[in-house]
């Protein structure tokens, strides 16, 4: 073979890899990860399904391989953020994160699954952020840090990518500059960890419905939802599948439901045992010290919520727009601050939060974390040392 036929050769074979690899990334961008095959992935390319195998082992290879581009195209935008001259971090920052998302919509869509399948990849992407974090800071940030500077800002960076919710880029650095609630006293923390959880009402005789509802999302919780069929819901209890369908119109709409009741149940627990005699601040960060009890209490809410971001879009955007609802009612004066943009944010601490701090054993270090909350809301970012 002359060095000219060789050459040939490997440029066919690396096109032949990339073909494979975005036509994986069009399939898992529109599909679960589950219900997409190899043999798809190589009709999308258009080579055969023995090619496959010459390049990678498994789908899962390759999914991983896209997560890992993800990570390093975040690892570069971010190191970008580094090197930026100091005056110009913060909004460095927010343009490269905020913009991130709806730019690259199917490679974020893909990490977000990735994120609930291989859970390694949200810390390795919460590790990069507090690298970045740290720059902006000019000290080692931690966790609260994190969750203050760069967890809000994500969560507005999705939620306008996926369900349009608007965002002001001018609010998020007044937001990090200099906080929300700036004219608040100083938080009274003895009486925001202060609380005798009640728990939600439990009625004592259920019907059908309501115990298909509760097997489905234990079931849904501790398996996923591809990992659950409506058998193994129905025979959980004794029932015929026949059963379901008096109810259910579909396994999807069952799921929808059940992705409604958490957020029903979610905000009706921390009404129910948030003091409304604190102040706006204080009552922020007691919904933030009552959502971590509540995934403590009920550890099936969360996996749902989160397999669900890529299951049922739809219904998840219902679920946070319910949330946001909640906080258009309740939030009072902000000035001149955008209002979508400072309730997303918050919101998004709440997100990150339960995924951090909400399963660590020691209750002490999610106090450390609500009270140095409470100091970024209050009066933003410190200067960099």
């Amino acid at each position: 073979m002359t060095p000219e036929s060789v050459l040939t050769e490997a440029r066919k074979a690396a096109g032949t890899r990339e073909a494979l690899i975005s036509a994986a990334v069009r399939l898992f961008s529109r599909k679960w990860f589950v219900v997409v095959s190899v043999a798809e992935i190589c009709r999308e390319a258009g080579v055969s399904n023995g090619l496959f195998y010459r390049y990678f082992r498994s789908k899962e290879e390759i999914f991983r391989l896209i997560l890992e581009s993800v990570l390093k195209s975040i690892g570069d935008l971010l190191a970008g953020v580094r090197d930026s001259p100091a005056g110009e971090r913060i909004r460095s920052f927010i343009r490269s994160v905020a913009d991130y998302s709806t730019e690259h919509p199917d490679l974020v869509s893909i990490f977000r699954e990735g994120q609930y399948r291989f859970f390694e990849y949200e810390k390795r992407l919460t590790g990069l952020y507090i690298d970045a974090v740290s720059g902006i800071l000019g000290r080692k940030a931690e966790i609260p840090e994190y969750l203050a500077v760069a967890s809000g800002l994500r969560f507005c960076a999705v939620r306008r990518a996926f369900h349009g919710t608007p965002f002001d880029y001018g609010t998020m650095e007044d937001i990090l500059e200099g906080g929300i609630f700036r004219d608040a006293p100083e938080p009274r923390y003895d009486r925001i960890f202060d609380v005798v959880v009640r728990p939600l009402p439990i009625s004592l005789e259920q019907g059908t419905r309501d115990r298909l509802i509760k097997a489905g999302k234990r079931l849904f919780g501790e398996r996923g939802y591809h990992e659950t069929n409506i058998h193994d819901i129905t025979g959980s209890l004794d029932l015929a599948v026949g059963s379901f369908y008096t109810y259910f119109e579909s396994k999807e709409a069952f799921f929808a439901e059940i992705i409604d009741l958490v957020g029903r149940e979610i905000r009706g627990f921390i009404s129910l045992n948030l003091d409304h005699g604190l102040t706006r601040l204080e009552q922020e960060l007691q919904g933030i010290y009552l959502f971590s009890f509540f995934l403590t209490l009920d550890p099936h809410c969360y996996p749902i919520v989160r397999e669900a971001e890529f299951v049922l879009p739809g219904a998840v955007k219902a679920y946070y727009d319910a949330f946001q609802s909640g906080y258009e009612k309740n939030l009072g004066d902000l000035g001149s601050l955008h209002h979508p943009t400072v309730i997303n944010y918050l919101m998004g601490i709440s997100h990150y939060f339960g995924i951090e701090v909400a399963f660590d054993e020691s209750p002490q270090n999610v106090r450390n974390v609500v009270r140095s909350l409470g100091a970024y809301l209050t009066r933003g970012m410190p200067a960099a040392d």
